[in-house]
């Protein structure tokens, strides 16, 4: 997969920023099997709701989660075609080291 677009390295970059801090990987760990209100997820995170909900925008602005309203409460589901994105972009990076050396520098190219 070549990055195409800006748009394309707009949403590679807020995926991957999403995904960097422990707070809203517990979330996506949590999120993985089952769809959850944020009270539940608080719960389970012994997080305020008001430090949840920053982390909530920000994997949401990232499209890696999805949210619906039911009466008062919010629910939470993780987006798979997000995370299909961001896994076939990693997919083209090489798994093994069998990398090409660099080419040698030469004194005029300093």
């Amino acid at each position: 997969m070549q990055v195409t677009s800006s748009l394309d390295s707009t949403v590679l970059l807020a995926g991957f920023h999403a995904l960097s801090d422990p707070w809203r990987l517990a979330v996506v760990e949590l999120l993985r099997s089952q769809e959850l209100c944020v009270c539940d997820l608080c719960d389970h995170l012994k997080i305020s709701q008001s430090k949840l909900s920053f982390h909530l925008k920000t994997l949401k602005e990232a499209q890696l989660i999805l949210s619906r309203q039911e009466g008062r409460w919010i629910y939470y589901r993780l987006n798979p075609p997000q995370f299909a994105f961001l896994a076939e972009y990693l997919a083209h990076y090489p798994h093994s080291h069998s990398l090409m050396s660099a080419s040698p520098c030469s004194e005029d190219s300093v």
